[in-house]
């Protein structure tokens, strides 16, 4: 756009910077596992494109010729390199964000369009349409493309609200914010973008200012309900978290405005006294990312005076609380798509090699007369490889195992540990209580990982004949505890030592406490703590 601000020299500088570690990045994925022709042809073409953008000035038609190949290169490239296109597809948000700087946000979406064309049109040439593996993580980058456009859009239209002689250049904000997140996920995990320290400390904040004997934060979850992130109060609650209920909540989350009630917004709250309920929506932008429930034991508690002094204070809040959340819901989707892709690899990789081994030593062993010597050392030999491929069966199963939307934590944790039972002889005892409620889906895929380990060293170490697995679920408070009758965790016995150090980073992150005790008469229990345990109703 001619209006904007052209960029100086140290903001033009930084850009050309973060060009060319993405480009670096691009460069690292696409030849870690060799160079072949066709990466190589791609990222050359690329770093053309790049080259021409950079060099010229950023809203000269040369620039932008620069950003639309590099657009189209990208997007052909992710389509011909198939289970590989992640590897480029890392690049599309770059000549996006740049585009929309440069040209405003009706050429973004015409990138952006075209991208999306290519990717289906190419995919369809290479026959790849059908695969999960392209067509999830093309979704993903335009996705994350398109929420950037759109974000930078916002962000112009504040540049041309300001004096041009106080607005920043926007290349260099753009280049500012980049290093901020940067550094953000240089310290994750952190309480900065922790979403249930940030609801804790805004309830406590809430609660100094105006009174309140219980409350809670709420956030979305998908599928028409709400996650508790954080509560206050004498005990804890079954608080409404259903959308399509005739409730305040779903009251203040559908007109985006505060909504007061004379009725608890707690299930479990019973009547018979004076309540007074109040529910702020805490919206980032235009979109509610959540809601603040306060409820006072006395009618007409919050007047509009008291309800202005909570909205002054749910404003920036909600800004923090959607960052963490939108962090928090990207570090999922990395991690799951990481751990998916290693379970790819093995599958087909060594576990596919090992099983031609055995075939192998099995053509051995009927090739050799029966007296031979060798043919006990073969059986040796077989039966260790037979155990090798039964644990990277199992290590597949756990890479693939997840929190279901609609199944829930105690669901996966129990299919996880029949499965582990069954192959490993263990008989599994099973405690399950899960309220109708969710945590949110980080915190249960940390909980289920947890579990999970717990379980695997309980099999591969201990030696145990049953295996006790204890759920608890009642947000946000949650108990998993793990417990065997094998031989417990001696001083002199190191197996399993970095799998306890895991299991304590995984609680640490969603500030979960890890207790690991012995077993009477024999054995030990791993818990998992969140939050406090709701009092007996």
């Amino acid at each position: 756009m001619s209006d904007l601000p052209v960029l100086g020299e140290r903001p033009r500088s930084a850009v050309i910077a973060v060009r060319v570690l993405m480009l670096a990045l691009v460069a690292t994925l696409l030849l870690i596992d060799g160079a072949r022709p066709a990466e190589l042809l791609w990222l050359t073409l690329l770093l053309t494109a790049a080259a021409i953008a950079t060099v010229a000035p950023p809203g000269h038609r040369v620039a932008q010729l620069g950003r639309m190949a590099e657009v189209l290169i990208t997007a052909f490239a992710a389509s011909t390199l198939h289970s590989d296109a992640g590897a480029i597809l890392v690049y599309l948000p770059v000549p996006i964000i740049g585009a929309a700087f440069a040209d405003g946000r009706r050429v973004a979406w015409l990138f952006l369009a075209a991208a999306t064309a290519l990717l289906t049109v190419g995919g369809a040439v290479e026959g790849v349409l059908d695969e999960r593996a392209y067509v999830m993580v093309g979704v993903q980058w335009l996705l994350l493309a398109g929420v950037a456009a759109f974000q930078t859009g916002i962000f112009q239209r504040v540049l041309l609200a300001r004096r041009p002689d106080d607005a920043p250049q926007p290349y260099a904000e753009a280049t500012r914010l980049l290093t901020q997140l940067r550094s953000v996920a240089r310290q994750l995990p952190g309480a900065t973008l922790d979403p249930g320290g940030l609801a804790e400390h805004l309830l406590d904040e809430v609660r100094a200012t105006v009174p309140a004997v219980r409350g809670a934060v709420l956030s979305s979850s998908g599928g028409g309900r709400l996650v508790v992130l954080a509560q206050a109060g004498v005990e804890r609650l079954d608080w409404e978290t259903g959308l399509d209920t005739e409730s305040a909540v779903a009251d203040a989350w559908a007109s985006q405005q505060p909504v007061t009630s004379g009725r608890s917004q707690a299930r479990s709250v019973t009547g018979g006294r004076s309540i007074t309920s109040l529910v702020v929506p805490l919206i980032a932008g235009v979109r509610t990312i959540g809601l603040i429930v306060l409820e006072s034991d006395s009618s007409g508690a919050y007047p509009p005076a008291l309800v202005s002094r909570v909205t002054a204070i749910t404003g920036p809040a909600a800004l923090r609380l959607e960052a963490a959340l939108l962090f928090d819901e990207v570090r999922s989707l990395a991690t799951t798509e990481e751990r998916q892709r290693l379970a790819r690899e093995i599958h087909d990789g060594v576990a596919q090699e090992l099983v031609m081994v055995g075939y192998g030593i099995d053509n051995a062993l009927a090739a050799l007369p029966d007296a031979d010597a060798t043919q006990e050392e073969l059986r040796v030999l077989r039966a260790e490889v037979t155990r090798v491929i039964t644990e990277l069966r199992l290590s597949l199963f756990e890479l693939r195992s997840e929190v279901d939307r609609y199944g829930g934590l105690t669901a996966a944790i129990a299919d996880y540990a029949r499965t582990v039972g069954a192959s490993a002889g263990l008989r599994v005892h099973l405690s399950l209580d899960e309220s109708t409620a969710r945590l949110p889906a980080a915190v249960e895929a940390e909980l289920l990982r947890i579990a999970q380990e717990a379980i695997t060293n309980a099999r591969k170490h201990a030696g145990a004949e049953n295996l006790w697995v204890t759920c608890a679920v009642d947000p946000p408070f949650a108990q998993v505890e793990i417990s065997d009758d094998g031989s417990g965790i001696g001083e002199n016995r190191p197996d399993g030592r970095y799998g306890l150090a895991i299991m304590a980073e995984r609680a640490e992150r969603i500030r979960g406490r890890l207790e690991i005790t012995p077993r009477v008469p024999n054995g030990t229990t791993v818990a998992v703590v969140l939050g406090t345990a709701p009092r007996a109703r």
